[in-house]
């Protein structure tokens, strides 16, 4: 039998009811936007889980680790409804270390002269996948803004991981000599 199933369960039967705890013990249903926009982030970080399933470059594959990590940090913040608590939440210089990665692969990538379609290698699919999960993240966040404060920064830092995945996915093709895919009218 497995240590972790001895010492807890996964399962606790207290969201059968459709309502889960934010941090602090505060309950709300689990259409709340709080709980709709760290489910968006976690799905994130699982397609992002997925593209560090395949053989990537030392210098991709550390990006999205940290990345990784820091959606963690955004859930954790979202989930905080106490403004005051100032653990784990997201910084400005976790945005700037985004636009920091999208400057330096951007500098060798060809400039954009046409809209570019998700594609080209697989891999650069489903960073692309990954991607377009982050748009609907920050939707979801932005409907919490509209309601009550949060830090911006999670808006801001989902905002920005969408370019710099858009960058990556580019970033991928071009190693891999792969032409962006241009949208044709």
């Amino acid at each position: 039998m497995d240590v972790c199933y001895l010492l807890t369960k996964i399962y606790t039967k207290t969201g059968d009811d459709g309502i889960t705890g934010l941090i602090g013990g505060k309950r709300v249903k689990k259409t709340d936007p709080r709980i709709m926009a760290y489910g968006t982030v976690d799905e994130i970080n699982s397609a992002i889980g997925i593209v560090l399933s395949s053989r990537l470059d030392p210098d991709i594959k550390s990006i999205l680790i940290k990345i990784q990590n820091d959606l963690f940090t955004i859930g954790s913040d979202l989930a905080n409804p106490d403004s005051k608590d100032s653990s784990n939440r997201v910084t400005e210089n976790m945005i700037k270390y985004l636009e920091n990665q999208i400057d330096r692969l951007e500098s060798d990538l060809s400039p954009i002269t046409y809209f570019i379609l998700p594609g080209g290698d697989v891999l650069a699919s489903q960073i692309h996948i990954a991607r377009s999960i982050c748009r609907r993240a920050e939707v979801n966040i932005l409907q919490i803004l509209e309601k009550e404060q949060i830090n911006k920064n999670c808006q801001v830092y989902i905002n920005r991981l969408s370019d710099l995945l858009f960058v990556i996915a580019r970033t991928v093709n071009s190693r891999k000599k792969i032409k962006d895919v241009a949208w044709k009218k």
